[in-house]
């Protein structure tokens, strides 16, 4: 208790999660990842999330409770728009988090920040996203209170001397900001280091059908080289990260960073490894939120349709079921993209349990199947944030569906495009974009008699030749 008392006084940006006994390691993990860069005395190492979404406000930090401490050595800040207002309902949701939480309430106080809480819940004044993130309240994540974050609104006071940026935006917004950014960068002398936590794709069918993942548009925009951005992706849910709950993550990019980086972003309860290979665990990342959003469609269903005691079984059964065709599919798909398939599975398949249990996307599936949302409300919902299966699902049936990229249909002997052999990621496709299909679309997909066997699926996909390189923009 002592060492976290004198966290707070020493720092006001810091929960105090430190202790004193540790401090000696994380200076060091510090000193070595400064001098790598170039840093000298008096000259901080600057770092700023861009995007305050769950993973990103809570990456930031991260990175804020372990090392705000050294204020001489380290600049933490995150950047989010100005202006997005809190409703009541969040506001009087926000009142109860921080009473129910002593650590929180004191610490508000102490701060002079309580009272406009008071006031929001009565309706006497509005709160911004922005303000509230300055107290350690992420919009999308109420009931996970994080450290005091240094906040800006003004992206090029955000980012034009930074040294690493991390993107925590969604895939769909990560374009147009690093195009903001590219501006700001004209007359920068260093390249900064870009850590991307964004999960999704683009489609591009032009010269030859590919995907654009996010640490590409990161380069198209901005010009700065592959080799100084990074993908940082793993299983793991943000609010259980920051409460300390054990997980993992692969820092993927070039050996001259990814190695430091993974140092000095490991934790006792927050492990990170590293991996070269950034572009396929980036799009694995996209694609297991595709099927974490069928799954609920199915799950729900099957909830509703008979007896008590016949539900319980026919749902676990059911789910195994289409656990079983959509892991199939991904397999298929990895199969198309990676040329050693088998390295991802562990990943893949870790990654896409969590999602399945307790992610963003499996709620919103859950949440369409319940009839509580509709596709036509958007893919940005309140109080989540954005939704990124809904993109990924798009993008991966018009890349899925271009003949350029024809297989062998096993049954009909003729070739085929890819999308063809995975029926879920069609339904999926027809229920969320084109709205041609309902929500119930999924249990006919699963019940369709033409299907073939999932294993069948897999066995074709390993004994074939389906590799196609240019889908990653390889030659």
């Amino acid at each position: 208790m002592v060492g976290s008392i004198m966290g707070m006084d020493h720092n006001p940006y810091s929960n105090g999660s430190v202790s004193v006994q540790n401090c000696n390691g994380v200076e060091e993990k510090l000193d070595g990842l400064r001098r790598l860069v170039g840093k000298g005395d008096g000259d901080p190492l600057r770092i700023v999330s861009v995007g305050a979404g769950a993973w990103g406000s809570v990456f930031a930090a991260l990175l804020q409770d372990t090392y705000g401490q050294f204020r001489d050595k380290i600049q933490i800040r995150i950047w989010r728009r100005a202006g997005r207002a809190v409703d009541r309902g969040t506001a009087e949701h926000l009142f109860e988090v921080i009473n129910s939480r002593e650590d929180v309430l004191r610490r508000l106080i102490r701060r002079c920040a309580y009272l406009k809480y008071v006031e929001a819940r009565l309706g006497d004044r509005t709160l911004f996203a922005d303000e509230i993130l300055k107290d350690g309240f992420c919009l999308n994540m109420i009931d996970t209170p994080l450290c005091p974050l240094k906040v800006v609104t003004n992206l090029q006071e955000a980012v034009w001397d930074a040294d690493i940026v991390v993107n925590g935006l969604p895939s769909t917004e990560t374009r147009e900001i690093f195009e903001e950014i590219s501006k700001y960068w004209k007359e920068r002398i260093t390249v900064p280091i870009i850590i991307s936590l964004s999960k999704g794709i683009e489609a591009a069918l032009e010269p030859v059908p590919h995907i654009i993942t996010p640490t590409k548009m990161i380069n198209q925009a901005t010009g700065v080289p592959m080799e100084n951005i990074l993908y940082l992706g793993g299983p793991n849910i943000a609010s259980e990260i920051y409460n300390k709950e054990y997980a993992n993550a692969r820092i993927c990019g070039a050996e001259k960073w990814r190695k430091h980086l993974a140092k000095f972003l490991r934790q006792p309860h927050f492990i990170v490894w590293d991996n070269s290979d950034l572009v396929t665990h980036e799009v694995m990342g996209g694609l297991k939120n595709v099927y974490a959003i069928g799954a609920y469609f199915l799950f729900f269903f099957l909830m509703l349709s008979g007896m008590v005691a016949a539900l319980t079984n026919e749902s676990a059964t059911s789910k195994s079921v289409y656990f079983a065709h959509c892991t199939s599919e991904m397999i298929f798909i990895t199969h198309l993209l990676a040329e050693e398939p088998e390295k991802l599975a562990g990943p893949l398949l870790a990654d896409t349990y969590v999602t399945l249990l307790k992610g963003r996307n499996a709620w919103y599936g859950q949440m369409l199947a319940k009839g509580q949302l509709r596709p036509d409300m958007g893919d940005s919902i309140s109080g989540k944030g954005m939704i990124q299966g809904v993109s990924a699902v798009e993008a991966f049936f018009e890349l899925l569906s271009q003949s350029s990229l024809n297989v062998l249909h096993p049954e009909e002997n003729k070739p085929v495009a890819p999308v063809e052999l995975c029926p879920i990621l069609k339904t999926l496709y027809k229920i969320l974009i084109s709205r041609e299909q309902s929500s119930q679309a999924i249990l006919k997909a699963l019940r369709d008699e033409n299907l073939n066997d999932p294993r069948e699926r897999i066995e074709i996909a390993q004994s074939h030749v389906f590799y196609r390189p240019s889908l990653l923009g390889q030659p």
